[in-house]
């Protein structure tokens, strides 16, 4: 069992240990059966009592008793519809006066009835009752029925059917011996040796004044125990129920989170070690319209695009070591010549070779560690907002004062304020630089440049024209490949490394923006110069 599906089995059986729990305490419930049993029981040995008084108790010599003789099958009378009562009378002195299950019978004979059976329990149910009691013992303390509704403590407890409390226990309980005032005594709730649930009250016979007697009416109360068996079954169904449904939901979620969840760790572990290349998650998960979906799509979204890196860290070193080879291979060839030449002027063209091939591998290691170093240092820098009209406005101002003779114009066209997009101020003045320098390069003597910004459907749009001879149509987007290096003429071989616009790119995709190149052209269709155009979104757009 995996510890995910562990956990998910416990967090889902707590629910059922509080149903559980409730199982173990359905006291207040039989209380409360128990206490309308006693009510019904103390309120029929009145009945029995008060007409006991009015029928049987006869003047002897001046003195109140209760005659065995008309008592007798009174009381029998007044039990013969409960067959699972059972009444005695005692006197005053304790004394055994009648018993409701002894009457004459044909003939002057002497008939004892026992009470009626208690109806038969099944197996199930004497289980039931059996784990319930010894539970309840075990968690509530509790040891039977008479601690549900304040049976005296410490009283014998029966062992037979027919058995009673004894007249003295009676008595003192009630009070009502001989020139004694009545205490209503507790009733006494017990079980025989047979499990059958047994209830006695005990009520005074009183004529006039005078208490003659004892009524204890005992009735065995099985409708209780089938009441709060029925619960106990009723909440045992629901606990099984609940419990299968709990497995099997915990089986479910496993099957639909655990087993997901381990697969896209395995396939975490072998991305980490390198066993795999851009990882293809199964459908069924990366399809899934769930948060384990949206991982698992995440996670190969982040696997493509890290082996993506590494290819175009490879392919970019390839490219490094190319256009570092070129340079020290002329490097080394002049300095192999330089040896064996005797001609000054020759050795002297030689060391300009060398020393202009070791200004191009400066200016190109320069850009190549600022292109590296790219990427980590955008991530780490704090995005502020930046008026991008500012900015346009300082370069033009920047230009115009250090231009040269033949050096072309700038002319800006944008709004004075209002251009604001969150990035790296000094990022993307670095690119509007190289757009800049770039159309310097293409121009003509005393051609025009111009600056452009608006905003358009929540994006910023910058753009740089120029009048030169335009881009090969072939190449609008190569351009933007690293070390692509296609110059004016009269331009000095090697002054530049080719990675101005790669790193442009860079840094305008870094800010969620585009880049793109495009010709610009006449009414007739021919190219009179390029347009650079950067599209990246308005600040809080």
């Amino acid at each position: 069992m995996s510890r995910l599906l562990r956990d998910i089995l416990l967090v889902n059986l707590l629910p059922l240990a509080l149903i559980f729990a409730a199982l173990l305490y359905l006291d207040q419930y039989q209380q409360g059966l128990l206490t309308a049993e006693v009510s019904a029981l103390r309120e029929q040995a009145r009945i029995y009592a008060g007409a006991l008084a009015e029928t049987a108790v006869q003047d002897n010599n001046g003195q109140q008793t209760i005659n065995p003789d008309l008592a007798q099958p009174l009381l029998y009378s007044l039990t013969e519809p409960t067959p699972s009562a059972q009444a005695l009378i005692y006197g005053p002195d304790g004394e055994l006066i009648a018993n409701s299950r002894v009457h004459p019978g044909a003939g002057g004979a002497i008939v004892t009835e026992p009470l009626a059976p208690p109806p038969p329990t099944g197996l199930f149910s004497r289980v039931v009752g059996f784990v319930y009691d010894h539970l309840l013992g075990s968690v509530a303390g509790r040891e039977d029925e008479s601690d549900l509704i304040g049976s005296g403590a410490g009283q014998q407890q029966p062992d037979t059917l027919g058995w009673q409390p004894d007249a003295r226990t009676v008595l003192q309980m009630t009070g009502s011996g001989a020139g004694a005032s009545f205490q209503e005594a507790p009733p006494f709730v017990r079980r025989d040796s047979q499990g059958v649930l047994l209830i006695t009250v005990a009520e005074p016979i009183a004529h006039g004044q005078q208490i003659v007697g004892t009524v204890l009416l005992t009735r065995e109360a099985s409708e209780v125990d089938a009441a709060v068996l029925a619960i106990r079954i009723s909440i045992l169904i629901l606990f099984a129920l609940a419990l299968a449904l709990t497995v099997i939901v915990s089986f479910y979620l496993s099957r639909t989170i655990a087993r997901p969840l381990s697969r896209l760790a395995a396939a975490a572990e072998r991305m980490r070690e390198g066993r795999a290349g851009a990882q293809t998650l199964p459908k069924p998960v990366t399809t899934r319209n769930d948060e384990i979906g949206t991982l698992a799509r995440t996670l190969e979204g982040t696997s493509q695009a890290l082996w993506s890196r590494m290819d175009a860290i490879e392919k970019f070193a390839a490219d490094v070591a190319h256009e570092i080879k070129n340079p020290l291979s002329s490097i080394r060839s002049a300095v192999e010549t330089l040896t064996r030449v005797e001609d000054p002027a020759r050795a002297s063209r030689l060391l300009a070779i060398v020393t202009q091939d070791v200004g191009r591998l400066d200016r190109l290691i320069t850009d190549i560690s600022d292109s590296s170093r790219l990427d980590s240092e955008l991530s780490r820098s704090r995005y502020e907002i930046v008026d991008m009209a500012r900015v346009l406005a300082t370069l033009t101002e920047i230009h115009d004062a250090t231009r040269k003779e033949g050096s072309p114009f700038m002319e800006l066209e944008a709004p004075a304020a209002g251009l604001l997009v969150r990035g790296s101020e000094v990022r993307l003045v670095q690119v509007l630089r190289n757009l800049i320098g770039n159309a310097i390069s293409f121009s003509p003597p005393n051609a025009k440049i111009w600056l452009r910004g608006k905003e358009t459907g929540g994006m910023i749009e910058l753009a740089v024209e120029d009048e030169g001879p335009g881009i090969p149509d072939g190449k609008l987007d190569s351009i933007f490949d690293r070390f692509y290096s296609e110059r004016p003429q009269n331009e000095q071989f090697g002054s530049h490394s080719g990675l101005g616009l790669s790193i442009s790119r860079q840094i305008v995709e870094a800010h969620q923006g585009r880049i793109s190149a495009e010709n610009r052209r006449d009414e007739a269709g021919h190219v009179i110069g390029a347009r650079f155009v950067i599209r990246v979104p308005k600040a809080g757009g």
